[in-house]
């Protein structure tokens, strides 16, 4: 396969992953896309009590996990306001301001889906003397039907504890581009597909036991608890930070050397660097303040092993965010580079 055919590749996948909305707690549905690709390229995949899917590709000896993970930010049907309209309670490390104004749905559990628009409760600019604060207690949905009473909203089967999700909007430009939200972390899930894809098409000679995992709760911290028991090594391929005081850009691949859970193995981030810098690649060694990764919560499970951190750069996190297909391929090169003989 080409460069440019996988990069289309990874591109179709990660529309198909972001049109499945997700947020933590509310997975199946990805997951049970995931199981459909992996089986249809001829692989064994298993879906873990928790929702977890991981898979074989291949390869013999030091067995090696690569995680990127499906659930997304989102949000939760807190009650019911008297007014008709729903009070949130946000899914993971939401930020209501990047969510003021968006498009939504919200999915009940016999199975209706019905759209809204997220917005603040004095969102008018002719109307309100004065702005309020955007925070979660003031914000609320504001559904798509004919309902101004509780009475109303119930009797459209909405009730606590429905799940809404935002609309993802993604678009990839002739230009290479792509904007979307939660490129964290499903860009990353597109480019492990796009290996495993790779691996059987162009029969990837692998170097050691390569496990692709794809968690569900790594947005509220424990997704990457539970791995394969002969894990020595596992690597969260998830974005990269990019802003002040970061090297990384879009078009690149970032290496992690530390995040809030401390640093990641040495040795591992220098091979990591290493291999970038002498295949060419477009890559950076990053810290980032704000942040933690799947592989942490293997590390607090009780886990031997040495862990990292790397993915394609994604500006404006856990916003409407922006990678470019440049830094898919840095990302996906590496990898293959790693895995391969």
């Amino acid at each position: 396969m080409s460069t440019e055919e996988i990069k289309e590749y990874i591109g179709t996948q990660l529309k198909a992953l972001t049109s499945i909305a997700s947020p933590t707690g509310f997975t199946k549905n990805a997951t049970d896309y995931l199981m459909k690709q992996l089986e249809a390229m001829g692989y064994a995949p298993q879906l873990s009590n928790k929702g977890n899917v991981s898979v074989e590709i291949g390869g013999e000896g030091a067995p090696l996990v690569l995680a990127a993970h499906v659930d997304t930010l989102g949000a939760m049907v807190r009650s019911i306001k008297d007014n008709g309209r729903l009070r949130p309670t946000t899914i993971g490390g939401h930020q209501w301001s990047t969510a003021d104004g968006e498009n939504c749905m919200v999915f009940t559990r016999d199975g209706r889906m019905y759209t809204g628009v997220v917005l603040n409760t004095e969102p008018s600019a002719h109307v309100a003397d004065e702005k309020v604060e955007i925070k979660e207690e003031n914000m609320e949905i504001l559904l798509d039907e004919n309902v101004n009473d509780k009475q109303g909203v119930a009797a459209l089967g909405i009730q606590t504890g429905d799940i809404i999700a935002m609309d993802p909007r993604t678009v990839i430009t002739e230009s290479g581009y792509i904007k979307s939200r939660f490129l964290d972390d499903k860009l990353s899930a597109a480019i492990l597909l796009g290996v495993a894809h790779a691996v059987k098409e162009e029969a990837w000679k692998l170097n050691r036991k390569v496990t692709l995992l794809f968690t569900v709760y790594e947005e509220v911290g424990h997704g990457g608890s539970f791995v394969p028991a002969d894990t020595e090594e596992m690597i969260s391929v998830d974005m990269g930070c990019v802003g002040a005081d970061l090297g990384c850009t879009e078009h690149m691949v970032s290496i992690c050397a530390k995040d809030s859970g401390g640093p990641y193995n040495y040795e591992l981030v220098t091979e990591l660097s290493n291999l970038a810098k002498s295949e060419g690649l477009d890559y950076a060694i990053d810290v980032y303040p704000h942040y933690g990764s799947d592989v942490e919560a293997t590390l607090h499970s009780g886990y031997d092993i040495r862990h990292g951190l790397i993915g394609a750069g994604v500006y404006a996190s856990h916003n409407y965010e922006r990678s470019h297909m440049d830094g898919v391929e840095n990302t996906y090169k590496l990898l293959k580079k790693y895995i391969t003989k």
